[in-house]
């Protein structure tokens, strides 16, 4: 037995070590990687717009990464200032009343409008804060995100004795899909953690868990408002 743990010894030894490298090297490589891809792509999208004979290959010689996301950053930036002034407002408006009227279109459009201003415009609310929410059943509990006061129709049905609250239960390790929740606001416990290392918490399967903030613990929403 002595013999095999000697054996087992080194190859123990290099296997640490090597995963060791491996945790300093792959977060590194992996954002590199995901950021040369973005480039790239953004570079075959635009590129295809701007005529051969104004490539850089056709004055240098060789292509040079990150054009495309020059064009595309100047470009966007030109389009919301122009977009600011009257005229600019008019011709989108214009736009979307011509949209308006291609029904498959329409509605595609509108969807994507609404995901920009909620994620890149900030026009409307986002997440307020992270949360506790029972599931898969009592007993089970999932972090998930507050997103606003169950309000409209949704609200005026469930609404009987209590204030509902709708919230977004992200799947793992992927946040960006899930489900949308109307609960009770006593059935959920408020976090303190911020956002983003609630996502992180979702994302590493609950490998990698934020520090404990100072100041007050979770309780449930019903019990954090203010003592009449």
């Amino acid at each position: 037995m002595s013999q095999d743990h000697g054996k087992r010894g080194p190859i123990g030894s290099v296997r640490s070590n090597f995963l060791a490298g491996l945790a300093v090297i792959a977060p590194g490589v992996l954002t590199i990687w995901l950021v040369w891809n973005v480039i790239t792509w953004i570079d075959g999208i635009v590129l295809n717009f701007i005529p051969n004979r104004f490539h850089p290959q056709s004055f240098i010689g060789w292509d040079v990464p990150g054009v495309g996301v020059v064009v595309f950053f100047v470009f966007t930036l030109i389009m919301g200032y122009f977009t600011k002034g009257l005229i600019g407002r008019t011709l989108v408006g214009w736009g979307e009343r011509i949209v308006e009227t291609m029904p498959v279109i329409r509605s595609i459009y509108n969807a994507v409008k609404q995901i920009a201003e909620a994620v890149i415009a900030r026009k409307t609310p986002s997440f307020e804060r992270a949360c506790l929410v029972q599931y898969p059943r009592p007993g089970m509990w999932a972090v998930a995100f507050i997103a606003t006061v169950t309000r409209g129709e949704v609200g005026d049905h469930l609404a009987q004795n209590d204030e509902m609250v709708s919230i977004f239960l992200p799947s793992t390790p992927n946040p960006t899909t899930g489900f949308l929740l109307f609960v009770p606001r006593a059935d959920v416990i408020e976090l303190d953690m911020p956002i983003e290392d609630a996502a992180k918490l979702v994302i590493s399967a609950g490998l990698v868990y934020p520090e404990p903030r100072k100041g007050r613990g979770a309780l449930p929403l019903s019990q954090t408002s203010p003592q009449g």
